[in-house]
């Protein structure tokens, strides 16, 4: 079975449709984690952008690191998360955005430590969905001042039918998203033919 087809079948029996246009898809993406299918995730994404030089995938934690890890494995560059809450040891010399969750209904300022970002690199933002594009715009905001160049941007679960995918293609930055939902009214799940 073909990574797409495996990923919408997993979708559609195990993701669960929330009021407000949320998908639940806890059991085998951003809480617990599917290893396998995972693992097939990053060497997706890593053959999707296989030519394009990338020095280091970025995302932003938590839900987004189980992707962007597997995808940096088997492209063998590191992988950077922007870390949500400052900590003792992440407190100055950063690269800072702001970020609105739709889910959470918060902003959050993510931060990379710019010791890890220079105009040097060539980075892949991945992440496990795209709604209304804050996180990634957030991502391109960091990118834009460490002065690195965007390779493009992997998305397990794109929601099209909200703003994110519009933003991210006005950016003229590639986009791949493994799974384009149409549609999830009524609380079912309809993917984008």
């Amino acid at each position: 079975m073909q990574l797409m087809d495996l990923l919408k079948k997993r979708i559609e029996e195990d993701g669960t449709v929330l009021p407000g246009n949320v998908l639940k898809v806890d059991n085998f993406l951003n809480h617990q984690v599917d290893s396998l299918l995972m693992d097939k995730i990053g060497a997706e994404f890593a053959r999707l952008f296989k030519d394009e030089k990338i020095t280091k995938v970025v995302t932003v934690e938590s839900s987004g690191i189980a992707p962007a890890l597997t995808t940096a494995i088997h492209l063998g560059v590191p992988l950077i998360f922007a870390r949500k809450h400052k900590s003792l040891t992440l407190t100055d010399n950063l690269y800072t955005a702001s970020v609105y969750s739709y889910t959470k209904q918060v902003s959050n300022d993510i931060s990379v430590d710019k010791r890890f970002l220079d105009a040097n690199d060539r980075i892949l933002i991945i992440d496990d969905f795209l709604a209304n594009g804050q996180a990634v715009k957030g991502l391109l905001e960091i990118a834009k001042l460490a002065n690195v160049s965007v390779a493009g941007i992997g998305i397990v679960i794109e929601k099209s039918f909200q703003k994110g995918h519009v933003l991210i293609e006005k950016s003229g930055i590639r986009l791949e998203s493994l799974a384009r939902i149409a549609s999830l009214s009524d609380g079912k799940v309809t993917f984008v033919d």
